[in-house]
């Protein structure tokens, strides 16, 4: 569906009874058309916490949790997300005879939405632990040159350096939503393993993304598919902790190798 056609950016009301229908899908497709031959584009999560989760138990009792979402890369289509929202408070005054009855539900109308397995995952609201972040902090450094749009030609090897194989991360990652213009704040984590790159541009190839308009997980996708052609590793994960919004983050997490697959994380900013 055109992402035209969501709520999202627009004057809604809640439902008040369970509402599947109000999921909207969107395509994948179009927006990874300059790098669909890219394998690492299909591999990997985009993992969802929902922080407004409520439905009633059988005895019309309220109940509250946090749930993670966990949909596959290689799904057709991502869900939008004020319509995930309003799905899931569409649910509030609605009673499920178990607490599995209702994950089972939310599984099956998410999985039909993305056109793949999606699952989920449900902790007390006080469950969800904090991670401290790893690897090499990119933010102290100051690049060479600087871009307002991505720029991937920002991006290269330092020179006569041999293979090796880091972790880098930094806090700058920012964006808008291509439909509101909101902007959208994260933390990106880069595992590389390859020829020594210039952390300097990479840090400025990041930065260049403060004025781009892009879904989470249109721009983890651009990300990775830059680093890919532009550095040449022999393998590569660039995953993205978004901080939350409307009572959601989206951490989306792309790999060449799936052995390379790291766990949903949170940090303190989310």
């Amino acid at each position: 569906m055109a992402v035209e056609l969501s709520p999202l950016g627009k004057s809604t009301s809640y439902p008040v009874s369970y509402q599947p229908d109000i999921l909207f899908p969107i395509a994948r497709a179009q927006a990874r058309e300059n790098y669909a031959h890219i394998d690492g584009i299909y591999q990997g999560q985009d993992w969802w916490h929902v922080f407004e989760i409520s439905w009633l138990n059988a005895h019309g009792i309220p109940q509250v949790a946090i749930g993670r979402i966990s949909l596959p890369a290689s799904s057709p289509n991502l869900i939008e997300s004020k319509s995930l929202k309003l799905y899931f408070n569409s649910m509030n005054f609605t009673e499920f005879e178990s607490e599995q009855h209702f994950i089972d539900t939310v599984e099956k109308d998410l999985s039909q939405a993305a056109g793949a397995a999606v699952t989920l995952s449900l902790f007390q609201v006080d469950e969800l632990a904090i991670s401290p972040p790893e690897g090499i902090c990119l933010d102290a450094l100051q690049p060479e040159q600087l871009a307002t749009h991505p720029d991937a030609s920002l991006l290269r090897l330092e020179e006569n350096t041999e293979a090796m194989e880091v972790q880098l991360y930094s806090n700058l990652l920012r964006s808008n939503c291509p439909v509101t213009g909101q902007p959208d704040w994260g933390t990106i984590f880069i595992r590389y393993r390859g020829k020594r790159p210039c952390y300097r541009s990479i840090l400025a190839y990041i930065i260049s993304y403060r004025q781009h308009n892009g879904f989470h997980e249109q721009c983890v996708e651009q990300i990775f598919a830059d680093l890919w052609q532009n550095l040449k590793p022999e393998k590569l994960m660039v995953y993205a902790a978004y901080t939350r919004r409307g009572g959601l983050d989206i951490n989306p997490c792309r790999v060449s190798d799936e052995t390379w697959m790291p766990g949903p994380i949170r940090l303190a900013r989310q």
